[in-house]
């Protein structure tokens, strides 16, 4: 293959960035998103030599690495400052004023999408070259800490992230005990006992996966842990890797015993820096430790290890295939289905693929047994759930409350809210309920016969100070800025319907323009390939008809 490589060649310092982070590695593809990390955060963007590098170590042709390069909103392929700050200008920082802060506009200062630290509204996360990132004002958002009846945050806020002999000493590593006491079948069996269902949006059957997965003769085995968490909104997993990070490395091990995998992925949000350093200390203590590498806890076998695949700004990457070409070196875009990750998934293995705050629940499960856990909450909705209460509210944060529980409740749980105009449930893939509906009690089932959705938690308060027509523009520019562009769908149909409400908003619109969203609107759920352009109108749609917003 001709690579046609370019002439430019890089600085010293990004030659040694780039040759540091392939150290140590098997050098191909799928050290293509590391490597384009290493050469952005010494120098802070990717310049042409630094590419070309790259290429010429992974032997990846010039123009396919632009392309990945190009496709991630934190790399830069243009020359700009050492100190960026990147400013939210998403959902939850857009109510709280975010717009004025983004209006400082300086070659210092980059709009951003959401930051995941929706409860600190309006966020800013601080990037500096060759220093890596911060928070400029970091706090774990936990109003319901000391609550005795917390489940999957009892840890957080309470042990030092830090020491594996404090998790350990707070009831961590009980869980693996006994899942290898039970055996990979007898693990299954508890979570599927358990009715646990998946926590990311599409709440499919944990057990159902994981038995998918075990059964597949094909080896090797892969787990990937989604930690892109970024729908605008959402930050409870964030919290969790924040607050608990052996816990998800715990339950990532049991997942992996369970379903015969031997390798696990970690692939977290780039702007999830404090998480990141977290993860990557836990890993290394229990990898020390026996608790990770061949031979876990003793047994014979049983091999198992984490790397961590740092995200780099794209929300498509949520999506359970777009992961996998993301890892792999490719852009990010979701795959079609059939083939299923649990038979052709990361480099067309068997893959089982997670979010955070499913495998949180694991633990519980084997510490507590499946019918124990599965008590709690509703027959259709078991467990607790941790839910993202951010916008217009006294106190935002993450919350846990078992299914079942009011959106009334949770909301007094954050302070109450006055006027109170409308809730966005589910985010920005999610949709409306009216100030009548906070009774509407939390799980999925409900949700669902009410034509809403739970989502990946969020709860966007909205008073009645928010703009609500301005708040739907940035709805339907985040999905015109987030499709990656590779079904004409939802490629074409976010850039109409942005263009389309533009004009409703702006009042030049007409009939035909509400006309023509619901057209766009129905056919991107139709005929698009993932839940991105699927539900890219529903938030609009819901404004519209639950709400009875006059556009």
């Amino acid at each position: 293959m001709d690579l046609r490589f370019l002439d430019a060649e890089p600085s010293t310092v990004e030659k040694n960035a780039i040759d540091a982070a392939l150290a140590g590695t098997d050098l191909g593809r799928d050290q293509l998103l590391p490597a384009l990390h290493a050469a952005n955060d010494a120098v802070g963007w990717i310049s042409e030599g630094a590419l070309n590098h790259i290429c010429r170590r992974l032997s990846v042709p010039p123009a396919e690495a632009y392309g990945v390069a190009t496709f991630y909103s934190l790399f830069s392929l243009e020359e700009r400052p050492r100190q960026v700050v990147h400013v939210c200008v998403d959902l939850a920082c857009k109510v709280n004023g975010a717009e004025a802060l983004a209006a400082a506009q300086t070659e210092h200062v980059v709009r951003s999408p959401c930051l995941g630290v929706c409860e600190r509204a309006p966020a800013a996360l601080a990037v500096g070259a060759g220093g890596g990132a911060e928070y400029l004002m970091p706090e774990l958002p936990l109003p319901q800490r000391g609550d005795p009846s917390l489940r999957l945050l009892r840890r957080v806020g309470v042990v030092d992230p830090r020491s594996l002999d404090d998790y350990r000493a707070a009831g961590g590593y009980t869980a693996l005990r006994n899942a290898l006491r039970l055996g990979p079948q007898g693990v299954i069996r508890e979570v599927t006992d358990a009715r646990l269902m998946g926590r990311g949006g599409a709440a499919f059957p944990t057990g159902r996966k994981w038995a998918a997965t075990a059964g597949q003769p094909a080896r090797p085995h892969f787990l990937v842990c989604n930690a892109d968490e970024s729908e605008p909104g959402t930050f409870k997993d964030r919290v969790l890797m924040e607050g608990d990070p052996f816990a998800v490395i715990e339950a990532m091990t049991v997942a992996a015993y369970a379903t015969g995998c031997t390798r696990g992925y970690l692939y977290i949000r780039g702007e999830y820096p404090l998480a990141f350093s977290l993860l990557g200390n836990a890993i290394a203590v229990a990898r020390e430790r026996g608790l990770l590498g061949d031979g876990i806890m003793g047994q014979p076998g049983f091999d198992f290890d984490i790397e961590i695949r740092r995200g780099a700004g794209a929300y498509i990457c949520g999506e359970e295939t777009a992961i996998f070409n993301s890892i792999e070196g490719f852009r990010g875009e979701p795959r079609s289905k059939p083939p299923f990750p649990v038979e052709q998934g990361l480099f067309g293995r068997p893959t089982v693929v997670n979010n955070v705050e499913t495998l949180a629940n694991v633990l519980l499960i084997m510490t507590e047994g499946g019918e124990a856990f599965g008590r709690i909450g509703t027959a259709g909705s078991t467990g607790s759930k941790l839910f993202c209460v951010s916008g217009t509210v006294p106190k935002p944060g993450v919350y846990e409350v078992p299914f079942g529980a009011t959106l009334r409740e949770l909301l007094d749980l954050a302070g109450g809210v006055e006027d109170l105009r409308a809730v966005l449930l589910g985010g920005a893939a999610g949709g409306f309920l009216r100030p009548d509906e906070i009774d509407l009690p939390l799980t999925m089932e409900d949700a669902r016969a009410a034509g809403a959705t739970l989502g990946s938690g969020v709860v966007l308060v909205l008073d009645g100070t928010v703009d609500v027509g301005g708040f739907l523009l940035r709805i339907a520019e985040f999905f015109r800025d987030e499709s990656c562009g590779q079904c004409v769908p939802c490629r074409i149909g976010t850039v109409r319907q942005e263009e389309a409400l533009h004009r409703l908003v702006g009042r030049s619109g007409d009939a035909q323009d509400l006309v023509l969203l619901r057209d766009v609107g129905q056919v991107m759920r139709d005929s698009s390939i993932c839940g991105l352009g699927q539900t890219a109108w529903n938030a609009i749609e819901s404004a519209i008809d639950r709400l009875g917003v006059k556009l």
